[in-house]
């Protein structure tokens, strides 16, 4: 597999395959996402880092049920829930995988082998991956990492 991002497919949270055209040339955030977590407050953050720097970020947040159960909903119920608590305008994936069967797209951002920058493990929900402008890994932050941390402005900045 080809170390660009831009090689793996997902779906939307409305079942059509991702467009990552829209995506290129931009940084990418991806987050895997939860409506019950303690972090769930990160919606508005990485809403307004979407808002504040969309000329040159996209922001992917992926429905993850794997960490305590906390995205029980379906597709209609996150999207609903998203859109009225913190007014989400960044596109959402399909509900994914990762502890088990874990979904291609993040097969790729945790193994070193696909990504080829380093073996990752996702421990809980809203943790962030860095992707450059080309496709390529750049960095893996924990979920307590903040959206509008030091790390990431710096990253946004280069």
């Amino acid at each position: 597999m080809s170390d660009s991002l831009f090689n793996v497919s997902i779906q939307t949270l409305q079942g059509k395959p991702l467009d990552w055209t829209s995506f290129q040339h931009k940084k990418i955030l991806i987050v895997n996402v939860a409506s019950e977590c303690g972090y769930t407050r990160q919606y508005a953050q990485l809403q307004d880092l979407f808002e504040t720097n969309q000329e040159k970020l996209m922001i992917l947040g992926c429905p993850c049920n794997d960490f305590g159960g906390q995205e029980p909903g379906d597709a209609v119920k996150i999207e609903e829930f998203c859109t009225l608590n913190f007014g989400v305008t960044f596109p959402l994936t399909e509900k994914i995988n990762i502890v088990n069967h874990t979904h291609p797209m993040y097969a790729w951002l945790i193994h070193e082998a696909k990504n080829k920058n380093e073996d990752d493990i996702v421990s809980w929900n809203f943790h962030k991956f860095l992707i450059n402008e080309d496709g390529s890994f750049y960095k893996s932050l924990p979920s307590s990492s903040d959206p509008f941390c030091n790390e990431i402005i710096e990253w946004l900045e280069k």
